[in-house]
């Protein structure tokens, strides 16, 4: 479908934000806040360097809608469905740009500075996707270097597991160490602390609308399921992941934690940054083939720093499959959506060195360690390490469209507790 109300072009607000902020009104991102120890959260709205506290706005100048903001959280939003959706943000834009609101709305606008920002929706079903060409084939040549790069069915269909939805948590929060069961080089099995912890950069697309259980989402439904995108931060335990994933798939090694960006950038904000997908071959089956539909492909720039240190910007833009693409493979088989789904990207890199999106690929698994400015250097990530992941998108008329930031410090692990078996095999 055609997506209506893409967002306001470059209009004067009485704000005073100006129209190149990232999240200037053509962004206008939702999230969940509190000011104050113990108080209850809110749903705001980014405009510029403030929020806008939407529970308390619309309880004066929406009621009709006070409740999709009520309980603190974007649920009931995201529940609401897209005409509801294009129907708030215009509100929005009204407000913001008629200064006869000025008056109830200035109070309301509080400092992003002065409040702590909290997960933004109850998330319910995790998944995470295997959709960029550049990482896989990467990660093939490191562990398959004999072999095709790629396995034989990833050109056929977009590869995901599912993760813990318990374990997604907002960006500045702890990362503790996982500690679990692997394998060492020399072929002991011991349980201890992972010493190859990695990030992963990724963008999630947040489901509002449901679908029937056995009923599948064609590719033209996804506008009417998807509310918006965030940024995510796939915490991967390499060493764990790669001795549990045979014969299946990744489970410890990636379940103890999740990070998301605290905005969700409305879909209806990425109208200008809408792009043709890459070229695939072999063709795909007419249930993927998306070539006579609206483009899905996405310009989104993600930069990922290390310890305040820019390291890549990871091209979102060669995704090899869309996001339509993943929900209409995802429900294919008759599984539906919820409210509240998390659906991510998997992995973004680039052709380019600086442009992979993983320290499993930046150090190319160990074998050519990252050098940090200070001098050090990592295979993987130390404790005390900092990890952030930004991006920014085109906007209407030349603007820029901002996803905002996800970050997270590694912790050390709880405790030790290491024991060494003797390897069965």
């Amino acid at each position: 479908m055609e997506l209506v109300g893409t967002g306001p072009s470059q209009v004067t607000s009485w704000t005073g934000v100006a129209a190149e902020h990232p999240f200037g009104l053509h962004t206008l991102p939702y999230g969940v806040f509190t000011d104050a120890v113990d108080s209850p959260p809110r749903v705001g709205v980014a405009v510029g360097d403030a929020i806008l506290d939407l529970t308390t706005a619309t309880r004066d100048l929406l009621p009709e809608r006070a409740a999709l903001f009520h309980s603190g959280s974007l649920d009931a939003l995201l529940a609401a469905g897209r005409q509801t959706w294009t129907i708030v943000r215009q509100t929005l834009v009204r407000w913001l740009t008629d200064d006869r609101h000025a008056g109830v709305l200035t109070p309301l606008l509080l400092p992003a500075t002065d409040v702590t920002m909290q997960l933004p929706f109850t998330v319910a079903d995790y998944v995470d996707f295997y959709s960029c060409e550049q990482h896989a084939a990467n990660v093939g040549r490191m562990f398959r270097p004999a072999q095709s790069p790629l396995p034989a069915n990833w050109r056929h269909l977009p590869a995901g597991y599912h993760g813990r939805s318990g374990t997604v948590v907002v960006s500045a929060t702890p990362i503790t160490r996982p500690r679990c069961q692997r394998r060492l080089p020399e072929g002991t099995v011991t349980f201890g602390p992972s010493t190859a912890l990695d990030f992963e950069a990724e963008i999630g697309f947040v489901i509002g609308t449901p679908s029937a259980l056995g009923r599948p989402v064609p590719l033209t439904d996804f506008a009417d399921h998807v509310f918006g995108v965030c940024l995510v931060n796939d915490w991967s335990a390499r060493d764990i992941q790669f001795w549990e994933s045979a014969p299946l798939g990744p489970l410890l090694g990636k379940s103890f934690a999740t990070s998301i960006s605290p905005w969700v950038v409305p879909l209806d904000a990425l109208g200008a940054a809408r792009i043709q997908p890459p070229v695939r071959e072999p063709p795909l089956l007419p249930y993927l083939d998306d070539t006579g539909t609206e483009p899905w492909g996405l310009d989104i720039t993600l930069e990922v720093r290390f310890n305040g240190q820019l390291v890549s910007r990871p091209p979102f833009a060669g995704m090899y499959w869309t996001a339509p693409q993943q929900l209409a493979h995802l429900t294919s088989n008759g599984a539906c959506l919820r409210t509240g789904d998390l659906i991510a990207s998997g992995t973004v890199s680039g052709a380019a060195p600086d442009q992979r999106g993983c320290l499993l690929e930046l150090s190319w698994n160990g074998s050519a360690p990252l050098t940090l400015a200070d001098g050090s250097t990592r295979s993987f990530l130390a404790d005390g390490d900092e990890v952030s992941i930004t991006a920014t998108a085109p906007g209407p008329q030349g603007t820029s469209i901002g996803l905002g930031e996800v970050r997270g410090r590694i912790s050390p692990a709880l405790a030790d507790g290491a024991t060494r078996l003797d390897d069965p095999s």
